[in-house]
């Protein structure tokens, strides 16, 4: 059977300036639906992503802010970097991990620049939306075997 992950609820405090935020990236408007002052959903979907993400009022008691590791794949990370900081979006600077194999948590193994051998899966920018949501850009350029 197959099963496809379709929806991430991202937990904020705004909805319209998250809205605002993510319309900014260039990514989809798929809803915007309410149902009095106390229940509202946005679903924003990024370009070429058979994935959305979901964000409102009375839908999570989750935390603003504390969505980390949400991952964006691009073919190109300085093109998408790039793209994302004209956009207005506050991305850091293209880093590898000193490991070469994934990155760790937190910043103490990043190495800057892009994975010297431009291995896929190996080089990644973060950034973070207006409540602190974090997200990375990760580079693939071929997938693994199955993929």
């Amino acid at each position: 059977m197959d099963m496809k992950l379709e929806v991430v609820v991202v937990p904020v405090a705004d909805v319209d300036r998250s809205k605002d935020f993510y319309k900014a990236l260039g990514w989809r408007e798929d809803a915007d639906f309410s149902a009095g002052t106390d229940f509202r959903v946005v679903q924003l979907t990024p370009p070429g992503s058979a994935c959305s993400v979901i964000f409102g009022t009375g839908i999570t008691s989750v935390t603003p802010g504390s969505m980390q590791g949400l991952y964006l794949i691009v073919d190109d990370i300085e093109a998408a970097r790039s793209e994302l900081v004209d956009r207005g979006a506050d991305v850091g600077e293209v880093f590898h991990d000193a490991g070469g194999v994934w990155h760790h948590a937190g910043t103490e193994q990043r190495v800057p620049g892009p994975d010297p051998d431009r291995k896929s899966y190996g080089s990644f920018a973060s950034f973070s939306d207006p409540d602190g949501n974090g997200w990375l850009l990760q580079e693939i350029t071929t997938r693994l075997p199955g993929r």
